[in-house]
């Protein structure tokens, strides 16, 4: 397999999507940049076209499901191709089930995984029509034990998506077509601003692991590895009153 060189990436104009996408423009790739803010992704493009062989921006709002197969479509078209789709995309309101609040949980589902499944559908259309492709879908470690409060929503909606990708990494097994998860843990973006944790990351380092586990195509990766992997593990196997503690 050679280099994923037609690289798509949604929710690219601030957090992980950016700084991906920095590091993709940095190596030369030709990049689809999509994201609800253009004003932000023509700057972003801007800076990135001096590196980046390509840079393609359109707007999406990944909850508008009829808008997606189109501007991917016209991405596709803009860089002759896609190699990679990486379905990064994403809302992390919420709030507490049953405080009056459902509209926050319920835009959360509508983004990371109804929208998320929108953007499966439009990648894999062209990856089955070129009969190639990667398609990266960014969950979270959230995903492998539900939790509390504020946070359930989210983590449900992660846990539909890393499904999602188990099984189409069955269905396509043994294909040209590679399905990739990936599990952030606590990593320096907006949507963690605020959190009070000894495990958080910087970006730069966030950024660098999950661009390290895209690029070696495994099919499950916390990132970073450490300390998220044997988390990872303790959170899946432990018995629930200890998991508890944990969340």
């Amino acid at each position: 397999m050679g280099t994923r060189q037609r690289i798509l990436i949604t929710g690219a104009s601030s957090g992980l999507g950016e700084g991906m996408a920095r590091r993709f423009a940095g190596e030369g790739r030709s990049l689809a940049l999509a994201a609800r803010r253009l004003d932000r992704l023509e700057t972003l493009a801007d800076e990135l076209r001096p590196s980046a062989a390509q840079v393609a921006v359109a707007q999406l709002d990944v909850t508008d499901t009829d808008a997606v197969p189109v501007v991917f479509g016209k991405l596709r078209d803009e860089l002759g191709g896609l190699d990679r789709v990486i379905v990064n995309a994403g809302l992390g309101k919420g709030a507490p089930l049953g405080t009056g609040k459902a509209q926050a949980n319920i835009e959360t589902l509508q983004t990371n995984l109804v929208g998320a499944l929108v953007q499966i559908e439009a990648a894999l259309e062209i990856f089955r029509e070129q009969n190639s492709g990667h398609l990266v879908l960014i969950s979270s470690m959230s995903a492998i034990r539900g939790l509390p409060k504020a946070q359930a929503a989210y983590s449900a909606s992660k846990a539909g998506l890393s499904a999602l990708g188990q099984g189409l990494q069955a269905e396509f097994a043994n294909s040209p077509i590679e399905v990739s998860v990936l599990l952030p843990g606590y990593i320096e973006t907006d949507i963690n601003r605020g959190v009070k944790t000894a495990l958080m990351a910087d970006t730069a380092d966030g950024v660098d692991a999950m661009v390290n586990a895209i690029e070696a195509e495994k099919g499950w990766a916390p990132a970073p590895a450490w300390p998220w992997a044997p988390i990872a593990f303790a959170l899946k196997y432990l018995p629930g009153p200890i998991a508890r503690r944990l969340v």
